[in-house]
Protein backbone atom coordinates (compact mmCIF):
# COMPACT_ATOMS: atom_id res chain seq x y z
CA UNK A 1 0.00 0.00 0.00
CA UNK A 2 1.38 3.39 -1.00
CA UNK A 3 2.59 5.58 1.86
CA UNK A 4 1.34 9.17 1.70
CA UNK A 5 3.90 11.64 3.07
CA UNK A 6 3.07 15.33 3.30
CA UNK A 7 5.67 18.02 3.99
CA UNK A 8 4.88 21.63 4.94
CA UNK A 9 7.81 23.63 3.65
CA UNK A 10 9.47 26.98 3.48
CA UNK A 11 12.41 27.55 1.15
CA UNK A 12 15.99 26.35 1.53
CA UNK A 13 15.68 24.20 4.66
CA UNK A 14 12.44 22.58 3.57
CA UNK A 15 13.74 22.00 0.04
CA UNK A 16 16.94 20.35 1.24
CA UNK A 17 15.04 18.24 3.74
CA UNK A 18 12.61 17.09 1.04
CA UNK A 19 15.50 16.25 -1.28
CA UNK A 20 16.92 13.99 1.42
CA UNK A 21 13.48 12.45 1.97
CA UNK A 22 13.12 11.67 -1.73
CA UNK A 23 16.61 10.18 -1.77
CA UNK A 24 15.61 7.92 1.12
CA UNK A 25 12.41 6.87 -0.68
CA UNK A 26 14.48 5.94 -3.73
CA UNK A 27 17.19 4.13 -1.74
CA UNK A 28 14.69 1.99 0.14
CA UNK A 29 12.44 1.48 -2.90
CA UNK A 30 9.58 2.76 -0.76
CA UNK A 31 6.19 2.97 -2.48
CA UNK A 32 5.46 6.52 -1.41
CA UNK A 33 3.78 9.66 -2.69
CA UNK A 34 5.41 12.83 -1.35
CA UNK A 35 3.37 16.04 -1.42
CA UNK A 36 4.94 19.35 -0.47
CA UNK A 37 2.76 22.26 0.65
CA UNK A 38 4.81 25.41 0.13
CA UNK A 39 4.75 28.75 1.90
CA UNK A 40 3.42 31.60 -0.24
CA UNK A 41 4.02 34.39 2.28
CA UNK A 42 7.33 35.39 0.66
CA UNK A 43 5.67 35.84 -2.75
CA UNK A 44 5.70 39.30 -4.28
CA UNK A 45 5.21 41.35 -7.45
CA UNK A 46 8.54 42.67 -8.72
CA UNK A 47 9.15 44.41 -12.06
CA UNK A 48 5.66 43.34 -13.08
CA UNK A 49 6.27 39.63 -12.57
CA UNK A 50 5.10 37.28 -9.82
CA UNK A 51 7.99 35.93 -7.77
CA UNK A 52 7.40 32.87 -5.56
CA UNK A 53 10.72 32.32 -3.75
CA UNK A 54 9.87 29.17 -1.79
CA UNK A 55 8.09 27.38 -4.62
CA UNK A 56 11.00 28.18 -6.93
CA UNK A 57 13.58 26.99 -4.41
CA UNK A 58 11.70 23.72 -4.08
CA UNK A 59 11.44 23.31 -7.85
CA UNK A 60 15.09 24.09 -8.50
CA UNK A 61 16.42 22.04 -5.58
CA UNK A 62 14.33 18.94 -6.25
CA UNK A 63 14.80 19.34 -10.00
CA UNK A 64 18.59 19.51 -9.75
CA UNK A 65 19.02 23.09 -10.98
CA UNK A 66 19.60 25.02 -7.76
CA UNK A 67 22.67 27.13 -7.00
CA UNK A 68 24.02 24.87 -4.25
CA UNK A 69 26.25 27.41 -2.53
CA UNK A 70 23.40 29.92 -2.19
CA UNK A 71 20.70 27.32 -1.59
CA UNK A 72 18.33 29.30 -3.82
CA UNK A 73 18.23 30.54 -7.41
CA UNK A 74 19.61 28.82 -10.50
CA UNK A 75 23.15 27.59 -10.95
CA UNK A 76 25.17 29.14 -13.81
CA UNK A 77 23.01 32.25 -13.43
CA UNK A 78 23.69 35.62 -15.06
CA UNK A 79 22.53 39.13 -14.17
CA UNK A 80 22.51 40.98 -17.51
CA UNK A 81 18.85 42.00 -17.36
CA UNK A 82 19.06 43.32 -13.80
CA UNK A 83 22.31 45.15 -14.60
CA UNK A 84 20.70 46.78 -17.62
CA UNK A 85 17.69 47.83 -15.55
CA UNK A 86 20.08 49.47 -13.13
CA UNK A 87 21.61 51.41 -16.03
CA UNK A 88 18.17 52.97 -16.52
CA UNK A 89 18.04 53.83 -12.85
CA UNK A 90 15.41 51.16 -12.25
CA UNK A 91 15.19 47.93 -10.28
CA UNK A 92 15.98 47.08 -6.70
CA UNK A 93 19.66 46.52 -6.07
CA UNK A 94 18.85 44.54 -2.93
CA UNK A 95 16.67 42.02 -4.80
CA UNK A 96 18.24 41.09 -8.12
CA UNK A 97 16.51 38.67 -10.45
CA UNK A 98 18.82 36.42 -12.43
CA UNK A 99 18.18 35.97 -16.14
CA UNK A 100 17.30 32.28 -15.89
CA UNK A 101 15.18 32.85 -12.81
CA UNK A 102 13.41 35.70 -14.58
CA UNK A 103 12.26 33.26 -17.26
CA UNK A 104 10.45 31.27 -14.57
CA UNK A 105 8.77 34.40 -13.23
CA UNK A 106 7.74 35.52 -16.71
CA UNK A 107 6.27 32.10 -17.45
CA UNK A 108 4.36 32.10 -14.16
CA UNK A 109 3.06 35.61 -14.74
CA UNK A 110 1.88 34.84 -18.27
CA UNK A 111 -0.06 31.80 -17.04
CA UNK A 112 -1.52 33.69 -14.07
CA UNK A 113 -2.64 36.56 -16.31
CA UNK A 114 -4.28 33.98 -18.58
CA UNK A 115 -6.52 33.10 -15.64
CA UNK A 116 -4.86 29.97 -14.31
CA UNK A 117 -4.64 29.64 -10.50
CA UNK A 118 -1.23 29.41 -8.85
CA UNK A 119 -1.71 25.69 -8.10
CA UNK A 120 -2.27 24.90 -11.80
CA UNK A 121 0.61 27.17 -12.80
CA UNK A 122 2.91 25.43 -10.30
CA UNK A 123 1.96 22.04 -11.71
CA UNK A 124 2.72 23.29 -15.22
CA UNK A 125 6.12 24.72 -14.26
CA UNK A 126 7.04 21.59 -12.30
CA UNK A 127 6.52 19.45 -15.39
CA UNK A 128 9.82 20.79 -16.67
CA UNK A 129 11.77 20.08 -13.48
CA UNK A 130 10.28 16.69 -12.52
CA UNK A 131 10.86 17.27 -8.80
CA UNK A 132 9.76 13.78 -7.76
CA UNK A 133 7.11 15.21 -5.44
CA UNK A 134 3.80 16.96 -5.92
CA UNK A 135 4.26 20.67 -5.24
CA UNK A 136 1.27 22.64 -3.96
CA UNK A 137 1.17 26.31 -2.98
CA UNK A 138 -0.53 26.73 0.39
CA UNK A 139 -3.08 29.03 -1.28
CA UNK A 140 -4.04 30.18 -4.76
CA UNK A 141 -4.79 33.62 -3.35
CA UNK A 142 -2.09 36.18 -2.64
CA UNK A 143 -1.09 35.99 1.02
CA UNK A 144 2.02 38.11 1.51
CA UNK A 145 3.84 38.36 4.81
CA UNK A 146 4.58 41.93 5.89
CA UNK A 147 6.57 43.09 8.89
CA UNK A 148 5.54 45.75 11.40
CA UNK A 149 8.57 48.03 11.94
CA UNK A 150 9.41 51.63 12.80
CA UNK A 151 9.72 52.13 9.02
CA UNK A 152 6.08 51.13 8.69
CA UNK A 153 4.61 47.93 7.31
CA UNK A 154 7.13 46.49 4.83
CA UNK A 155 7.17 43.29 2.80
CA UNK A 156 8.95 40.42 4.47
CA UNK A 157 11.48 40.14 1.63
CA UNK A 158 12.48 43.78 2.07
CA UNK A 159 12.95 43.25 5.80
CA UNK A 160 14.80 39.95 5.28
CA UNK A 161 16.97 40.72 2.25
CA UNK A 162 17.43 44.48 2.24
CA UNK A 163 17.64 45.03 5.99
CA UNK A 164 18.93 41.56 6.92
CA UNK A 165 16.31 41.50 9.69
CA UNK A 166 18.30 44.30 11.33
CA UNK A 167 15.30 46.60 11.68
CA UNK A 168 13.44 45.52 14.85
CA UNK A 169 10.17 43.76 14.05
CA UNK A 170 7.11 44.17 16.25
CA UNK A 171 5.06 41.51 14.51
CA UNK A 172 4.04 39.94 11.22
CA UNK A 173 0.91 40.46 9.16
CA UNK A 174 -0.33 38.18 6.38
CA UNK A 175 -1.81 40.66 3.90
CA UNK A 176 -4.68 39.06 1.97
CA UNK A 177 -5.33 36.37 4.55
CA UNK A 178 -8.98 37.37 5.03
CA UNK A 179 -9.77 36.44 1.41
CA UNK A 180 -7.59 33.33 1.24
CA UNK A 181 -8.25 29.64 1.58
CA UNK A 182 -6.20 26.49 1.06
CA UNK A 183 -5.31 25.65 -2.53
CA UNK A 184 -6.98 22.57 -4.06
CA UNK A 185 -5.47 19.39 -2.74
CA UNK A 186 -3.80 20.89 0.31
CA UNK A 187 -6.31 19.85 2.97
CA UNK A 188 -6.68 16.38 1.41
CA UNK A 189 -2.90 15.99 1.40
CA UNK A 190 -2.87 16.61 5.15
CA UNK A 191 -5.96 14.69 6.20
CA UNK A 192 -5.17 11.77 3.87
CA UNK A 193 -1.51 11.46 4.84
CA UNK A 194 0.11 8.58 6.68
CA UNK A 195 2.55 11.06 8.20
CA UNK A 196 2.99 14.84 8.04
CA UNK A 197 6.47 16.31 8.39
CA UNK A 198 7.44 19.85 9.39
CA UNK A 199 11.06 20.26 8.24
CA UNK A 200 13.48 22.79 9.75
CA UNK A 201 11.80 25.74 8.06
CA UNK A 202 11.16 29.08 9.74
CA UNK A 203 8.41 28.38 12.31
CA UNK A 204 7.09 31.96 12.24
CA UNK A 205 7.00 33.18 8.65
CA UNK A 206 7.17 29.91 6.69
CA UNK A 207 5.32 27.19 8.60
CA UNK A 208 3.44 29.84 10.56
CA UNK A 209 2.11 31.46 7.39
CA UNK A 210 1.02 28.10 5.96
CA UNK A 211 -0.86 27.27 9.16
CA UNK A 212 -2.56 30.68 9.21
CA UNK A 213 -4.42 29.96 5.97
CA UNK A 214 -7.88 28.49 6.62
CA UNK A 215 -8.44 25.61 7.00
CA UNK A 216 -4.86 24.28 6.95
CA UNK A 217 -4.24 24.67 10.67
CA UNK A 218 -7.48 22.88 11.49
CA UNK A 219 -6.59 20.08 9.08
CA UNK A 220 -3.24 19.59 10.76
CA UNK A 221 -4.84 19.48 14.21
CA UNK A 222 -7.50 16.97 13.13
CA UNK A 223 -5.61 14.64 10.77
CA UNK A 224 -5.27 11.00 11.81
CA UNK A 225 -1.67 11.11 10.61
CA UNK A 226 1.14 11.63 13.12
CA UNK A 227 2.72 15.08 12.75
CA UNK A 228 6.49 15.17 13.27
CA UNK A 229 8.56 18.35 13.36
CA UNK A 230 12.30 18.82 12.96
CA UNK A 231 13.78 21.67 14.96
CA UNK A 232 15.23 24.60 12.99
CA UNK A 233 17.27 25.57 16.06
CA UNK A 234 20.58 23.89 16.89
CA UNK A 235 22.40 24.80 20.07
CA UNK A 236 20.46 28.04 20.49
CA UNK A 237 21.01 29.30 16.93
CA UNK A 238 19.00 29.01 13.71
CA UNK A 239 20.16 26.34 11.30
CA UNK A 240 19.96 28.94 8.53
CA UNK A 241 18.95 32.54 8.09
CA UNK A 242 17.68 34.83 10.81
CA UNK A 243 14.82 32.87 12.32
CA UNK A 244 15.93 34.13 15.73
CA UNK A 245 14.83 37.66 14.74
CA UNK A 246 11.40 36.29 13.80
CA UNK A 247 11.08 34.32 17.02
CA UNK A 248 12.15 37.30 19.10
CA UNK A 249 9.51 39.46 17.44
CA UNK A 250 6.75 37.17 18.70
CA UNK A 251 8.30 36.60 22.11
CA UNK A 252 9.64 33.07 21.59
CA UNK A 253 13.13 32.15 22.78
CA UNK A 254 15.60 30.85 20.19
CA UNK A 255 15.67 27.41 21.74
CA UNK A 256 14.65 23.96 20.44
CA UNK A 257 12.27 23.31 23.33
CA UNK A 258 10.73 26.79 23.09
CA UNK A 259 9.97 26.32 19.39
CA UNK A 260 8.31 22.98 20.16
CA UNK A 261 6.10 24.69 22.72
CA UNK A 262 5.35 27.43 20.18
CA UNK A 263 3.97 24.79 17.83
CA UNK A 264 2.32 22.95 20.72
CA UNK A 265 1.34 19.33 21.25
CA UNK A 266 -1.80 18.17 19.47
CA UNK A 267 -2.97 16.61 22.70
CA UNK A 268 -3.14 20.17 24.04
CA UNK A 269 -4.51 21.93 20.96
CA UNK A 270 -1.21 22.37 19.11
CA UNK A 271 -0.02 20.82 15.86
CA UNK A 272 2.76 18.35 16.76
CA UNK A 273 2.84 14.74 17.89
CA UNK A 274 6.63 14.39 17.94
CA UNK A 275 9.67 16.66 17.83
CA UNK A 276 13.17 15.85 16.59
CA UNK A 277 16.03 18.01 17.85
CA UNK A 278 19.76 18.03 17.24
CA UNK A 279 22.15 16.17 19.52
CA UNK A 280 23.39 19.59 20.66
CA UNK A 281 20.01 20.02 22.33
CA UNK A 282 19.80 16.84 24.42
CA UNK A 283 18.64 18.98 27.33
CA UNK A 284 15.51 19.84 25.35
CA UNK A 285 14.72 16.13 25.00
CA UNK A 286 14.71 15.69 28.78
CA UNK A 287 12.62 18.85 29.30
CA UNK A 288 10.02 17.98 26.69
CA UNK A 289 9.72 14.33 27.62
CA UNK A 290 9.05 15.42 31.19
CA UNK A 291 6.16 17.49 29.79
CA UNK A 292 4.71 14.50 27.92
CA UNK A 293 6.26 15.07 24.49
CA UNK A 294 7.51 12.40 22.13
CA UNK A 295 10.97 13.81 21.52
CA UNK A 296 14.30 12.46 20.31
CA UNK A 297 17.70 13.76 19.25
CA UNK A 298 19.84 13.10 16.19
CA UNK A 299 22.29 14.94 13.98
CA UNK A 300 19.86 17.30 12.22
CA UNK A 301 22.27 19.48 10.25
CA UNK A 302 21.43 19.14 6.55
CA UNK A 303 25.08 18.72 5.61
CA UNK A 304 24.54 16.66 2.46
CA UNK A 305 21.90 14.50 0.83
CA UNK A 306 23.00 11.28 2.56
CA UNK A 307 22.93 12.88 6.01
CA UNK A 308 19.59 14.51 5.29
CA UNK A 309 18.15 11.16 4.19
CA UNK A 310 19.07 9.74 7.61
CA UNK A 311 17.35 12.68 9.31
CA UNK A 312 14.23 12.06 7.22
CA UNK A 313 14.37 8.37 8.14
CA UNK A 314 14.42 9.22 11.84
CA UNK A 315 11.50 11.61 11.43
CA UNK A 316 9.48 9.00 9.53
CA UNK A 317 10.13 6.37 12.18
CA UNK A 318 9.01 8.79 14.86
CA UNK A 319 5.80 9.09 12.83
CA UNK A 320 5.35 5.32 12.72
CA UNK A 321 6.49 4.80 9.10
CA UNK A 322 8.92 1.91 8.78
CA UNK A 323 11.65 2.41 6.15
Amino acid sequence: MRVQITVLSGGVGGARFTRGLLSLVEQRDLDAQVTVVANVGDDMWLHGVRVCPDLDTLMYTLGGAVHEEQGWGRRDESRRTSDDLAAYGLGWEWFTLGDLDLATHLARTELLRAGQPLSAVTERLAERWRPGARLLPASDQEVETHVETDLGLIHFEEWWVRHRAGVPARGFVQVGLDAATAAPGVVDAITGADVVLLPPSNPVVSIGTILSIPPIGDALRSTAAPVVGVSPIVGGSPVRGMADACLSAIGVETDAAAVARHYGRRAEGGVLDAWLVDTADEKAVLELRAEGWVCDAANTLLADVATTARIAETALRMGGVAV
